[in-house]
């Protein structure tokens, strides 16, 4: 008599679930490839599941590559938040260490890089103006930076994110690599002198 092992069964996901695995999945294969590169039999894929059911939760690759963006932005800016309480002479260095912890995911600032660079789109142009300003907002109302600071944060962002897109950490250069090992490093815990 052969026995045979007990089936395994896989859990199913709930609908909010496999909604979340399947924007993590188009978030990473949109910043692989791009609006334009970018297909939803790709991410459909990448989620394990089919292109049919991708357009049932989300419409068109348009409306998902805005809930990306939306996500993106919020993710950001729930680890700002993280970030905030503590000395308000260090707030800029902690999200800016944020900022870095986030690169690590690519499916984060990627999106919005491409987001950004569509800016005279209609819909996703639009989209991504208003998550600008809202990371701005957050910047000088909650952050409480001061304009000038708020704009060189964002500009030390905006470096980050192009050298992410570049994959500057690949180039055989070495000053290309080293200026990616200066801005994308982590965080290092500080020392003190004994």
């Amino acid at each position: 008599m052969d026995k045979q092992a007990p089936r395994q069964t896989v859990p199913r996901l709930s609908a909010a679930e496999r909604r979340q695995e399947t924007l993590g999945a188009a978030a990473e294969v949109f910043a692989q490839h791009g609006y334009h590169g970018a297909t939803t039999d790709r991410i459909a894929r990448e989620a394990g599941i089919s292109q049919a059911y991708v357009v049932r939760m989300f419409g068109t690759k348009e409306q998902l590559f805005l809930a990306v963006i939306g996500q993106s932005l919020d993710f950001i800016l729930d680890e700002f938040r993280k970030a905030l309480p503590g000395d308000e002479s260090s707030r800029s260095e902690r999200l800016g260490a944020a900022y870095i912890r986030l690169a690590e995911q690519r499916g984060v600032h990627l999106p919005l890089m491409h987001a950004f660079a569509m800016g005279s789109d209609p819909v996703i142009g639009a989209a991504a103006r208003a998550g600008f300003v809202r990371l701005l907002k957050f910047l000088l109302e909650e952050a409480e930076l001061a304009p000038d600071e708020a704009d060189g944060f964002i500009a030390r962002g905006m470096l980050v994110n192009t050298l992410m897109g570049l994959r500057m950490e690949m180039d055989p250069d070495p000053a290309g690599n080293q200026l990616a090992e200066r801005v994308l490093r982590k965080p290092r815990p500080a020392t003190h002198a004994r």
